[in-house]
C-alpha cells in the first residue's frame, strides 16, 4: 500500500494561527515532486507557497481558493509515488489516482477530465495519446488550440426580403424589465483585513497632520537625464526617481531625528538608521516592502531592491519578513493618476512622505 503524506498548513509567523488559501496551482491526480510549489497561502502579511512534502500523487483537497485554514490543518495529502514515465502530471497514476472511465471506455485522467467539463466536450470528441490509451490533461489543451486556430463559420445573413427601419426604443420600455438587484459575497483577503484594521488603527491613536510643499526638481532631472544611459549600462538598472526620494529622506531623517522615532508606551525610541517602506502595487493590492539601512546603500542597490520587490509583489512572493520593521514610508499616489494624496502612516512610524 503507498504511503501517504499530509499536506500540512506550516508556521508562517509569530501570532499567526490562521491563513486563507489563494489559487492551487496543481489539481487533485497531478503528480507533483517534492518540494513542487502546490498552492498560495496568504497571511496577515504576505503570500507564500506551500510546497508539497514528497514526490508524489495529489489527493484529497479539503480547502479550496478563499477559503480559511488553521494553522497545522491537513488541506490535502500525497500519495507518495515515482514520476511515471513519459513526465507528470497527467501520465497514469497508481489505482488509487481515481482516472474514470467515459461511456466509450477510455480511461479519463482527472485533471483531463476537468478540462473536458469545463469546456462542454466529451472524451469521444479528443483523440487520446496516453499510455493505454488513456485521455491525458495534453490532449485536452491540444484539441482547444486546434480548435480555436480554426476560421469560424460566417454567420448566416439576414433575410432582406423584407427589409424595415428599426424602430427607436423608448425609455419606458427600457424600464419594464426588472433591473439586476443581485449581489456578490466575497471574504476580505487575510492581507486586505490587516490593512484596514491598521489605517482604522491610525486613524485612531495617531494625531495625523499632513502638509504640502513645493521643490523644484529640475536640477535632480537634469542630472537624471544626463546619467541615465551611463548609469543603466554600467549597474544593470535604470536611474529612477524613488532612489533620489529615498537619499533625501535619509538626510532629512538624519536632520530631524524625531521623524524616524515612535512612542513606544511612555518613552520615545529614536533609531540610528533608516529602514525605509517603499509603496508597490501587487498582485494582492498595495504592500509596502522595506528597504534596510538606506543610508548604506547606493543609487544602484536602492534601484535594483525597488524593481526585485516589485517582481515579487506581482508574483505574490514577498515574504513577512520584507513587510516588517520599517521607520519610514514613502508612497507614490501619482502612479494612479492622483495631483495629491494624504496616505495614512503606517503605525508605529511617525510619518510618511
Amino acid at each position: 500500500m503507498s504511503e501517504i503524506v499530509d499536506v500540512e498548513i506550516p508556521t508562517v509567523g509569530e501570532s499567526i494561527t490562521e491563513v486563507q488559501l489563494g489559487q492551487w496551482l496543481k489539481a487533485e491526480g497531478d503528480w507533483v515532486s517534492a518540494g513542487e510549489d502546490l498552492v498560495e497561502i496568504e497571511t496577515e502579511k504576505a503570500s507564500v507557497q506551500l510546497p508539497s512534502p514528497a514526490a508524489g500523487f495529489l489527493e484529497n483537497i479539503t480547502k479550496q481558493s478563499e477559503e480559511f485554514a488553521d494553522v497545522g490543518e491537513v488541506v490535502a495529502k500525497i500519495r507518495v509515488a515515482p514520476q511515471p514515465a513519459g513526465g507528470g502530471g497527467d501520465n497514469p497514476a497508481p489505482a488509487a489516482s481515481s482516472p474514470t472511465a467515459s461511456n466509450d471506455g477510455t480511461i479519463v485522467m482527472p485533471a483531463a477530465q476537468r478540462l473536458l467539463d469545463e469546456n462542454g466536450l466529451t472524451a469521444a470528441e479528443v483523440s487520446a495519446s496516453g499510455p493505454g490509451g488513456r485521455l491525458l490533461k495534453e490532449d485536452v489543451l491540444e484539441h482547444l488550440a486546434k480548435n480555436a486556430s480554426q476560421p469560424k463559420p460566417a454567420a448566416a445573413p439576414a433575410p432582406t426580403a423584407m427589409a424595415t427601419t428599426p424602430k427607436p426604443v423608448s425609455r419606458s420600455s427600457l424600464l419594464t424589465g426588472a433591473p439586476d438587484r443581485s449581489e456578490e459575497v466575497k471574504p476580505l483577503s487575510m492581507l486586505r483585513r490587516t490593512i484596514a484594521s491598521r489605517l482604522v488603527e491610525a486613524q485612531q491613536t495617531a494625531a495625523l497632520l499632513t502638509t504640502f510643499n513645493e521643490i523644484d526638481m529640475q536640477p535632480v532631472m537634469a542630472l537624471r537625464k544626463k546619467y541615465k544611459d551611463a548609469f543603466a549600462e554600467k549597474h544593470g538598472v535604470k536611474l529612477g526617481f524613488m532612489s533620489f526620494f529615498a537619499k533625501a529622506s535619509v538626510e532629512a531623517l538624519r536632520r530631524f531625528p524625531a521623524v524616524n522615532a515612535e512612542i513606544r508606551d511612555d518613552s520615545a525610541i529614536y533609531r540610528n538608521y533608516q529602514d525605509i517602506g517603499i509603496a508597490i502595487g501587487g498582485g494582492k493590492g498595495l504592500v509596502v516592502p522595506i528597504l534596510r539601512n538606506v543610508e548604506r546603500m547606493s543609487f544602484a542597490e536602492i534601484e535594483w531592491t525597488i524593481g526585485d520587490f516589485a517582481k515579487q509583489a506581482g508574483e505574490n512572493r514577498l515574504q513577512a519578513e520584507d513587510l516588517i520593521g520599517g521607520t519610514f514610508t514613502i508612497s507614490n499616489g501619482g502612479v494612479y493618476g492622483s495631483l495629491l494624496s494624504t496616505p495614512i502612516v503606517n503605525p508605529p512610524q511617525s510619518g510618511i512622505l
